[in-house]
């Protein structure tokens, strides 16, 4: 007879056709975003080992961001200038508030696109929201990404970048933090430092990270198609990031690393529709077991990534709100004040 810890024969749940509209629970705006996705095609990728095909790939949703990008860097009240870290290029957006200049913290910010998009404009784009946002000078890593540079390039580009930058900013005055596949690549780049005896950031964010790429989580299969941005696993993007590594491997899966070693307080955002809803639970779990100061912050009805890009969508405030507080705990602000 099987013992309670040995598997049995395992039994699926038969879930009959059905629509669900985007729930009344949410915002309306949300309720729209929800809606307008809801009709749109999984993404297709190329096959792993068709490189050409990735790279029209690459420039093919480059194209699709150009008017968002450039939407975005004309409104953002930011400075933003690019600067050579130990060769990687970095964009430092700095909130054009009075009080900005006085601070003394960075956010270290590594952006997301499924391991594969999401460079150059992009990286820019994204480094002025967050440090709008947040109102804490950002430093967005253009770190290289396949097909051309597959890991460890990225988490090793963004440990160069750390090392820069706590040359002239304590350790203790920055934070790492990063979405979806840079929600990963910043938890790897932690556990990175600290096995190389480097001094840990103040803090990490992980917003709906993809901590797990054997996507063994509960949520890719209960909320796939559910997701109306991420409608399905990534496992194209994921093999030609990880080029042959075992999946498993801390740096490649940060869920698997050993957090008993040290991590900094780490905030995970997700949302019941992500469909890496389980990443966020299992990780948080992970560093609750092993005494890491960790806040976990699921949001109704939100998808991978959140409600869009609107910064006037309730949802979305609310995340950063959360975002800022957390910060501000652990990563006090210099002039005494919420930044």
């Amino acid at each position: 007879m099987a013992g309670i810890n040995t598997p049995r024969r395992l039994i699926p749940i038969h879930i009959p056709e059905r629509n669900i509209s985007p729930p009344t629970s949410v915002s309306p705006a949300a309720q729209n975003v929800l809606s307008e996705f809801a009709s749109s095609p999984a993404i297709e990728y190329p096959k792993t080992g068709d490189l050409d095909g990735w790279r029209l790939a690459v420039e093919e949703r480059e194209r699709r961001w150009e008017n968002w990008t450039a939407a975005t860097l004309a409104t953002c009240d930011c400075r933003i200038e690019t600067r050579d870290m130990g060769g990687v290029t970095v964009y430092v957006a700095t909130p054009r508030l009075p009080e900005a200049s006085s601070d003394d913290r960075a956010y270290l910010y590594i952006h997301g696109g499924a391991f594969v998009f999401g460079a150059g404009q992009f990286t820019m784009a994204f480094g002025a929201l967050t440090a709008a946002r947040l109102g804490v000078t950002t430093f967005a890593v253009d770190y290289r990404m396949p097909p051309d540079s597959p890991f460890p390039a990225a988490p090793e580009d963004c440990v160069t970048v750390y090392r820069e930058l706590i040359k002239n900013y304590d350790a203790s005055r920055v934070v790492i933090g990063g979405s979806s596949s840079g929600g990963n690549i910043a938890a790897a780049t932690i556990l990175m430092l600290r096995d190389r005896e480097v001094a840990l950031p103040a803090a990490a964010a992980l917003l709906t990270p993809a901590v797990d790429l054997t996507e063994s989580g509960d949520s890719l299969q209960t909320n796939k198609t559910l997701d109306v941005i991420l409608k399905r696993g990534i496992p194209e993007c994921i093999a030609l990031y990880a080029c042959g590594q075992d999946l498993r491997t801390p740096y490649v899966s940060p869920l698997f690393g050993d957090f008993e070693r040290g991590f900094p307080p780490t905030f995970i955002q997700t949302g019941t529709r992500d469909l890496f809803l389980s990443n966020s639970v299992l990780l948080h779990r992970k560093l609750r077991r092993a005494g890491i100061c960790a806040d976990l912050h699921v949001w109704e009805g939100m998808p991978h990534g959140g409600f869009g890009f609107d910064p006037g969508l309730p949802e979305n405030d609310e995340v950063n709100d959360e975002l800022r507080q957390f910060i501000e705990k652990h990563c006090p602000s210099s002039r005494g004040g919420r930044p």
